[in-house]
């Protein structure tokens, strides 16, 4: 069994003690560019030749690929951009590895500090058109959209008068601006109408999202359940997490309904810590298994147990349930979906909304630091004055994916719900209360009581999922593969 460190990024601190093979393409060595402007190119094959998930299956990236420096070079230069160049190296089935032109962008997105004004919302367009449409999902306590006249269910079509498309939202509303203005809409039947309603919104720098946005218990006919609103998986807020638990312990809770509707990832460790919290702090029952590229399949492989302690040694307060209640939606993904895998052997899971997203990867971050010993081209924040000033560009690559304690891992479809329910416009309800269509029909199933759902009778309008203000293509949900491990290349 092993141990955990606590560290902000703990993922950064992976502890590997490495030798070069004899084929030239060594751990981390390999080719080297001639005197040739493609810094950031020989770094991304560099790191993915050794980290990437599917390093085997893509022919550039083999070990035998070049036969000398000259080769290297040519290849390297023949595609200028390095946004391209990483393309070209993207295995088909990744949907998920991205890159950023800074990666303290990327370090300082994957801890929860964003540039954001605080307006959490989901993207749909309906009958395959191109034009798209948003619904507000929640608004952060302490942020712009707080102070502003928007709250969760209002819809937005345009942003700065221009109506949004599949071609050009990125750019309106994840682009360089920081502030905008969202052009409001009415839901009727299957139309949407402009309303005339404006909201300027302006992002702010360092800004922090507490991912525990609801925790509350309801009491229903003397039967307690617990409701917990889970947001993203933030290791910076597992203590917070599990006094949240600990508070529907205290209350005396018999069910949990646990929603992870708009959550899109983030630590594998908290996943596990989570699951922990629902289930049991058995450490002897596994919880999930790594899988590797078959370069370090025998080197990383290991095993990760449920938890009886949080990383800063605080004893975990489990509700030691058999059977938990998950709200859903197709933006629900990465370490979310791990948990939902993780408990399947062990808990009646009984997912509720729709079909999640299918993310069965874990990431680490990559940047231009090869000397890094026994982690070359691992982020680390310690080693930030080592990291090539020349060569900004950071990688989240995918570099494995996990399986559960019976081997299960192949959920690349999604896992889908017991009960099918999509949020309606005009219906989306107040989060937290009993009435809100989703957490109603959970209590519905717990108690019995069918009269507490808010139905909604009349014409539905379709509506497609394109992505949530978390997870905008290129799609960046994340699961982190956080834990520290000491070992060495056999």
């Amino acid at each position: 069994m092993k141990k955990y460190l606590w560290l902000p990024l703990a993922f950064t601190f992976l502890f590997i003690s490495c030798n070069k093979n004899d084929d030239g393409i060594g751990l981390p060595g390999g080719p080297n560019p001639n005197n040739i402007n493609a810094t950031t190119q020989d770094f991304m094959w560099k790191s993915m030749n050794l980290w990437y998930f599917w390093q085997q299956d893509v022919a550039d990236l083999a070990n035998n690929r070049f036969n000398n420096d000259e080769q290297y070079t040519e290849f390297l230069v023949s595609t200028p951009d390095p946004a391209e160049f990483f393309e070209q190296l993207r295995f088909d089935e990744d949907r998920f590895s991205w890159t950023v032109t800074d990666y303290k962008e990327l370090t300082e997105f994957l801890g929860g500090v964003t540039k954001s004004n605080g307006l959490d919302f989901t993207l749909f367009t309906s009958n395959d058109s191109e034009s798209i449409f948003g619904v507000v999902n929640y608004v952060l306590p302490n942020s712009d959209a707080s102070t502003k006249d928007i709250s969760r269910g209002e819809i937005f079509t345009g942003v700065n008068g221009t109506s949004l498309t599949l071609s050009n939202y990125e750019a309106l509303l994840f682009g360089e601006e920081d502030t905008y203005t969202l052009d409001m809409a009415v839901a009727d039947g299957t139309m949407l109408t402009p309303n005339g309603k404006e909201v300027t919104l302006t992002k702010f720098e360092n800004f922090q999202e507490d991912p525990i946005y609801i925790n509350k218990t309801f009491d229903i006919n003397g039967q307690k359940i617990g409701y917990l609103m889970y947001n993203r998986f933030l290791n910076e807020f597992d203590e917070q997490l599990n006094a949240a638990f600990g508070q529907l312990k205290t209350a005396g809770i018999t069910d949990l309904i646990l929603d992870l509707r708009y959550n899109s990832g983030g630590s594998v460790n908290t996943a596990r810590l989570l699951s922990s919290m629902i289930y049991s702090t058995n450490t002897n029952q596994v919880f999930l298994r790594d899988r590797w590229n078959d370069k370090l399949q025998d080197i990383l492989g290991d095993t990760d147990y449920f938890a009886s302690t949080t990383g800063g040694g605080s004893p975990i307060n489990t509700l030691n349930l058999n059977r938990v209640y998950i709200l859903t939606t197709r933006g629900t993904a990465s370490a979310s979906e791990l948990v939902i895998n993780g408990l399947n052997p062990y808990v009646d899971v009984f997912l509720i909304g729709r079909t999640t997203r299918g993310k069965n990867e874990f990431s680490l971050t990559m940047v231009d630091d090869p000397d890094r010993e026994g982690a070359p081209y691992l982020y680390s924040s310690s080693r930030e004055n080592f990291i090539n000033p020349d060569n900004i560009w950071g990688i989240q690559l995918l570099v494995g994916r996990t399986e559960n304690s019976e081997g299960f891992l192949d959920y690349t479809d999604g896992f889908t719900p017991m009960i099918d329910q999509q949020e309606e416009l005009g219906n989306y309800g107040v989060l937290g209360e009993e009435n809100e269509p989703l957490l109603a029909t959970a209590i519905e199933e717990i108690t019995g009581i069918s009269s507490r759902r808010a139905l909604r009778t009349g014409p539905r309008m379709p509506m497609e999922f394109i992505s949530n203000s978390k997870m905008y293509d290129p799609l960046k949900d994340n699961m982190i593969m956080d834990r520290p491990i000491d070992l060495k290349i056999r």
